[in-house]
């Protein structure tokens, strides 16, 4: 089997085991979703314990739900036992993870768990291992065959247990109402933090650099106009100021081509009069969203009243390391 090949398989063979991870999915977890919303409302946190491979998963699970509002530590199991549990608290929710259900350091370590009043939600390849007897909810993430071609490393496993914390934090995050932005609070740094930071207000072209006139001009006016304010597009707007489409320069362009009179011509019977659009209190993440599914070059800006206040360039986000 050359690699390409042996990629392929190792995709099929975890598409596979999660599919059957995901048939087995039951009320516990929406028991494990409950108590979790619930804890944190009342302002306790997620602890996560696990050791080796469902340690790294965990570390990830941790990272993902701290992201979306949850307040989740890990805490390693060697040093739990040597003061670290002075992190838990009664009323907090542990998530403890092992494929096999019988890791030694984590069966350590849970007696001491128990001594909290804190419910444990088990996550383990194996529903009838000690693990499982100790947890209050079980969530069953076992697979019958690892995409290892030795069937040891674990792989199917781990992805089966990143995949159900993923799925724990997306309903949590739904249940708790977690918004794009309290997400922004949480990811200042970067283009995603900046673009879920910034409104759409805060980067568009306002006048004099984007062109506004009625929709009664000629093609001729909205190409002076687009040369004055150096702008690559044209807004029309109605006699009441309401939007009546946009005139691009590539709309110039083509029906030139037609016609070496296109410049005469109404501007009303070559605008786009459907144009995409969006609101100047929008986030800057819904402008790049419209602007990379329409392949267009500029945006519509209106104000609350509907009326076009400006435009956003596809040339200014990258300006402005949005993307």
């Amino acid at each position: 089997m050359n690699h390409l090949n042996r990629a392929k398989a190792v995709f099929k063979m975890e598409i596979e085991e999660l599919q059957s991870v995901a048939t087995r999915l039951n009320e516990n977890f929406d028991k494990a979703v409950t108590i979790m919303s619930r804890a944190l409302t009342k302002g306790h946190k997620i602890i996560v314990v696990g050791v080796g491979k469902s340690g790294n998963i965990g570390q990830k699970i941790v990272a993902t739900l701290n992201s979306t509002g949850a307040p989740t530590v890990m805490l390693d199991s060697q040093n739990a036992l040597h003061g670290d549990l002075g992190v838990v608290c009664d009323g907090d929710v542990c998530i403890a993870m092992s494929f096999s259900g019988e890791t030694a350091e984590l069966l350590n370590l849970l007696p001491f768990l128990k001594r909290f009043d804190m419910p444990i939600i088990g996550i383990t390849g194996h529903i009838g291992s000690s693990l499982a007897k100790y947890s209050d909810i079980v969530l069953d993430t076992g697979v019958s065959r690892e995409a290892c071609p030795l069937n040891l490393a674990p792989t199917s496993s781990s992805t089966a247990m990143l995949v159900m914390g993923d799925a724990l934090a997306m309903a949590l995050l739904e249940d708790r109402h977690f918004t794009a932005e309290d997400f922004a609070k949480r990811h200042p740094g970067g283009a995603l933090g900046r673009a879920l930071l910034t409104k759409v207000s805060d980067i568009m072209r306002k006048p004099p650099e984007v062109a506004i006139l009625p929709d009664t001009s000629t093609v001729n006016d909205c190409l002076q106009a687009m040369t004055n304010s150096r702008a690559g597009a044209t807004i029309l707007t109605k006699a009441n100021g309401e939007l009546a489409g946009v005139f691009t320069h590539g709309d110039f362009v083509r029906a030139y081509q037609k016609d070496v009179n296109a410049g005469t011509f109404d501007v009303a019977s070559l605008m786009t009069k459907t144009p995409v659009y969006v609101f100047e209190d929008n986030l800057a993440t819904e402008a790049i969203r419209a602007l990379s599914s329409r392949r267009i070059d500029d945006l519509v800006v209106l104000n609350a009243k509907g009326k076009p206040v400006g435009i956003v360039d596809t040339q200014d986000l990258a300006r402005l390391k949005l993307i």
